[in-house]
């Protein structure tokens, strides 16, 4: 017979204004004290209210509350007593309905006459309550009276809680323990699970928990957390199945009513690899949250009505997206099904065909910590591409890492949804067909979006939705039609960002880097790289600077670290009665993103400094951060030894001055913009 969970979803106003039957909510003896302090008090009502005006149709998630029932109407709180009986006291404290049901202690006398008793309490009373009662008092006086009506009907309408009521063959010792060992509150994505998974049967709940358990381990290959060769094959290296319904479990659970397969843990044991070397373990570079929102993302583009404009990537509206979803399909558990075959195969190809970053922190000259493999049955990961094709594997890495250097944090990663809605639509993607892809996403985003006026704020960054509205068309991710060949783009370049007066945004420095390296490894392949050829002469020209080796490009990888705009002629140098003006030194051709640390030791140095600094040893090769800086360094380097010589006549401290910044801004203009 097919079982559902015994939860739902309740509002304030059916936990204690309305109800069929008259309820009473029992804090038994081995619950804590009331122990809410001020700031948590003051948190909780500041939330609420804030949503209230922001968002006055979308729920409020307060976490949840697990009672066992009693009978005769009565339900012992064993999980969320805190929550609960600050719920109680706000209610109380606004008085504008008579409270229906009760709630009160087991056999702490006096915490359930203060609790009962306001406003008026007795001379003996439960210190914790009775502040609790003070800090409510004074969080609630800080709304006006005008909007206080508005706030209590979303309290009692809006704000929501989770509510398991435990069976009675459920073993409590068991709940404790499982409890001890999770923690107290629901996160956001808990939440979403128990949305999702209430419209499933028992045997696909089980599913859904298996995949579900599995995806949530960021840091390790799918494969290693969900072995299943009906999926993965044999190898565990492909994705075999087109449905949910092709996802199998064993389910050790069956016929058993344990708390555990009532809240996070699965309903089903996943089979975990026993050992696990530390070398296939990584860095994931999005967290579970925001990860189930580019799924959720990918997954709606099927469905009639959405609209990806207004969707937004970021976990705070993580469960209004999956409320606005679950309304707009009509069939909300074959929707859950599709979510969670789309999960599946999404972190199949985050783990498989997306970059990762390595354990190790620590960032070694010429060790790329950027890792795009694919696991197999034989216990390791290898290179997506082959040592065949070993420039699409190294183009794959900086392409990807790129984007993700540029764009971190878990709300900017658009790029990683194109990712997605490429890869879905591929059955088995070729190295080349998805370095094709990469290359003109990465050249739709600079041509399209930083190159165009409409897409740019006043700080020449993207507006929301600019990505999408550059590059989704008829529910379909579009990177054929590059910009316009009738632009030119070079002067939309310096009109855009122009001399002393605009900032530059990181991707235009990621885009410039990779630029650079695509034009060496592309013009100095095999014999073409000696130093004699003229190749390499015309390759070092177009740079406009001396040979100093191939070194710097063959090492270049796109650092973490790169996150600091440098001028090279420092800005501390510049300005009225000083050789060079701001304005002159605000341009593209003097600056370049190198590391923070770098930056924050050596920014008011004079560019001979730190030339000698940077390609002396003296820290840091910066040449790994940035391929732009090492040529600015290198025409200064030129200009030094020609100033040695008597062959260039400057001052001492402008080996570097604004005339290489526009002949070195002209250059590298010429090699990125086509």
């Amino acid at each position: 017979m097919e079982k559902t969970l015994p939860l739902e979803e309740r509002s304030i106003k059916q936990i204690f204004l309305e109800s069929q039957e008259t309820m009473t909510y029992i804090i038994p003896i081995y619950q804590r004290n009331y122990a809410w302090e001020e700031y948590q008090i003051t948190a909780l009502i500041k939330d609420v209210f804030d949503s209230c005006f922001k968002y006055p149709n979308t729920p409020y998630y307060l976490g949840t509350l697990v009672t066992y029932k009693h009978g005769d109407s009565k339900y012992e709180i064993i999980d969320g007593q805190q929550r609960l009986t600050t719920i109680y006291m706000v209610l109380k404290a606004l008085g504008y309905q008579k409270i229906r049901n009760k709630l009160t202690y087991s056999a702490r006398n006096l915490s359930a006459s203060t609790l009962d008793g306001y406003p008026r309490f007795d001379e003996e009373v439960d210190e914790g309550i009775r502040n609790g009662y003070k800090y409510v008092e004074k969080a609630i006086s800080m709304i006006d009276n005008e909007r206080k009506k508005t706030f209590y009907r979303y309290f009692c309408e809006n704000v929501k809680i989770i509510h398991y009521s435990v069976p009675k063959d459920v073993d409590l010792n068991h709940y404790f323990e499982v409890m001890n060992s999770r923690g107290e509150q629901l996160e956001k994505h808990e939440i979403v699970k128990s949305m999702l998974s209430q419209h499933l049967n028992m045997t696909e709940m089980a599913t859904f928990n298996h995949v579900w358990e599995a995806c949530s381990e960021m840091n390790q290959y799918i494969q290693q957390v969900f072995t299943d060769t009906n999926v993965f094959g044999k190898k565990l290296n492909k994705f075999n199945i087109k449905k949910f319904k092709d996802i199998s479990v064993n389910d050790e659970s069956e016929g058993k009513e344990t708390i555990a397969n009532l809240i996070k843990q699965p309903i089903s044991k996943i089979e975990v690899i026993s050992s696990i070397e530390q070398n296939d373990k990584f860095q994931p570079i999005i967290d579970f949250p925001n990860f189930l929102l580019i799924v959720l993302k990918t997954t709606m583009m099927n469905f009639e009505g959405f609209d990806p404009i207004e969707f937004t990537l970021d976990d705070k509206e993580l469960l209004n997206e999956f409320e606005k979803a679950i309304k707009l399909v009509e069939n909300k558990g074959e929707f859950a099904k599709v979510f969670a075959f789309n999960l599946l195969k999404a972190k199949f190809f985050l783990d498989n065909y997306i970059v990762h970053h390595s354990l190790y922190d620590k960032e070694q000259i010429g060790d790329n910590p950027w890792k795009l493999q694919y696991y197999q049955s034989e216990g390791y990961p290898v290179n997506l591409v082959g040592q065949e094709a070993q420039d699409i594997q190294d183009e794959l890495v900086h392409l990807l890492s790129m984007f993700e250097v540029t764009f971190t944090p878990n709300q900017r990663k658009n790029y990683l949804f194109y990712c997605m809605m490429y890869l879905f639509s591929t059955e088995e993607p070729s190295g080349m067909d998805y370095l094709q892809f990469l290359q003109n996403l990465a050249n739709k985003y600079f041509y399209d979006v930083y190159l165009n006026h409409e897409y740019l704020n006043e700080k020449k960054q993207p507006i929301p939705h600019a990505f999408d509205n550059a590059i989704l068309a008829n529910g379909e991710v579009d990177v054929s039609n590059i910009g316009n060949e009738k632009n030119n783009y070079k002067k939309t370049f310096e009109a855009i960002y122009e001399q002393g007066k605009s900032d530059i945004p990181l991707f235009v420095f990621n885009y410039t880097d990779y630029i650079l390296w695509k034009k060496y490894a592309v013009t100095l392949r095999g014999d073409k790289s000696n130093k004699k050829t003229k190749e390499r002469i015309d390759f070092f020209e177009a740079l406009g600077c001396e040979d100093f080796g191939l070194l710097t490009f063959k090492n270049f990888y796109f650092s973490r670290t790169r996150k600091s705009l440098e001028h090279y002629y420092p800005q501390a140098k510049a300005g009225e009665g000083k050789p060079l003006s701001s304005d002159e030194i605000n341009c593209f051709g003097n600056f370049a993103m190198i590391g923070t640390e770098a930056n924050s030791s050596g920014s008011n140095w004079d560019p001979k400094t730190k030339l000698d600094h940077y390609i002396d040893g003296k820290s840091d090769q910066v040449s790994v951060a940035s391929l732009k800086f090492r040529i600015m360094m290198q025409v200064c380097q030129d200009n030094y030894r020609a100033m040695l010589k008597g062959e260039l006549i400057r001052n001492a401290g402008m080996e570097w001055n604004a005339e290489d910044m526009y002949a070195h801004q002209k250059k590298i203009l010429d090699i990125i913009i086509r």
